[in-house]
């Protein structure tokens, strides 16, 4: 009996293990840190506004924004951990990868003033002391003139009772923070939405900016954009609200919840999209945001759909995944924030050299002849 006990065992862990392989043990387990869908270079911005976990959050409701990451900066020490960072000089700040050709650096600047309280040069609504104190760290002259160019073009709207009176520091080396604060308003929803209400923090940023918080004015040159009508694609889905988890219940299948909302993974080779091949756009099963196109999909061999790049650069997200023993990267969507998959660095070299693997149950498929009247038009020239 006990040997037969032990067979099984062994045989369910080698069975499990040679699930996982296909994705994670046969591919690098290396971290994709932009995705590669343009030609264009991406680049970083490091800044400053009190508490990372809402920094974070903002950030990543920003076209144009590729991934965000919390840590510490500014101060003189190495390696700064969230129980010595303060001693150390070092202010809570986020390293923000965007897509110039959708958002600039004076917008990143805009936004960063617009959802803090920039007049508070002691702190951050409840957290008080430099460490929570706004900043901005320019790289170059051009970023340090573009940041004190949008401080004085605020001031001069006097929105605030007092000045815009924020920091603007030479760049410095940026430290990633500890696993347990990245997408933290993700992990732990509750504690983080209760955390934030009772900051004051949306509650200052509505009263002086209402909707124009969500509104950049330093636009990029349309004539570098890969379309000039990305901002109205992009508008269609940004006023998404997820319904309530029990709602999710209801409208989704039980594999359609574990993908999408437990971040689970659905079977190879077993799963509705791995073998399309026709025309269209593949959307977020949840909000119908565009996410890929059927002209960068091809057959990766490992039984799940596989693309090249997103529909834009700025359809999806990107998140450090330390599940499973190894380094991966996650893709969710934008605007319904679903788990949609990875990013591996072992696809076609003549497209890009990147895999998005995908999870079927996460994705809703649009063919071509019915793009137009589902709402869909717009993207009929990325097919």
């Amino acid at each position: 009996m006990v040997f037969a006990i032990v067979t099984i065992i062994v045989i369910l862990g080698v069975a499990t293990i040679g699930y996982f392989a296909l994705n994670f043990y046969l591919t690098p387990a290396k971290i994709i840190s932009v995705p590669n869908g343009t030609s264009v270079q991406s680049k970083t911005a490091i800044l400053a506004g009190g508490c990372f976990w809402c920094v974070e959050a903002d950030f990543e409701k920003l076209l144009g924004v590729l991934s965000v990451v919390s840590g510490y900066t500014g101060g003189s020490s190495p390696n700064p951990t969230y129980e010595n960072y303060a001693s150390q000089g070092h202010r809570e700040a986020t390293l923000i990868t965007y897509d110039p050709t959708l958002v600039t650096y004076s917008s990143l600047v805009e936004w960063l003033v617009k959802h803090i309280d920039p007049t508070d040069t002691k702190g951050s609504f409840n957290d008080r002391g430099e460490e929570y104190a706004p900043a901005i760290y320019f790289a170059d002259d051009i970023e340090q003139s573009s940041a004190t160019k949008v401080i004085a073009d605020i001031n001069a709207l006097g929105i605030y009772k007092k000045s815009v009176n924020i920091l603007v520091l030479p760049r410095k080396e940026f430290y990633p923070a500890e696993d347990y604060h990245q997408d933290y308003y993700r992990k732990n929803a509750l504690k983080y939405s209760y955390y934030r209400n009772a900051s004051g923090r949306d509650h200052f940023v509505k009263e002086h900016w209402g909707e124009d918080a969500n509104v950049v004015n330093y636009k990029p040159n349309l004539e570098t954009m890969a379309t000039s009508s990305d901002v109205k694609l992009n508008s269609a889905w940004s006023t998404y609200q997820k319904p309530s988890d029990e709602k999710l219940r209801e409208i989704l299948t039980p594999i359609q919840y574990k993908v999408t909302q437990e971040d689970g993974t659905e079977p190879p080779f077993n799963n509705e999209y791995d073998k399309e091949t026709r025309a269209g756009i593949y959307v977020d099963t949840l909000s119908g945001e565009p996410l890929y196109s059927s002209k960068d999909k091809y057959d990766s061999g490992t039984g799940w759909p596989s693309f090249v790049r997103p529909i834009r650069s700025d359809a999806i997200t990107l998140h450090e995944d330390r599940h499973f023993f190894t380094v991966r990267t996650e893709v969710r969507s934008r605007y319904a924030d679903s788990h949609l998959g990875h990013v591996f660095d072992d696809g076609p070299t003549d497209r890009g050299g990147l895999r998005y693997c995908m999870n079927s149950a996460a994705l809703r498929f649009i063919p071509k002849e019915v793009m137009e009247s589902q709402g869909y038009k717009d993207y009929m020239n990325q097919i």
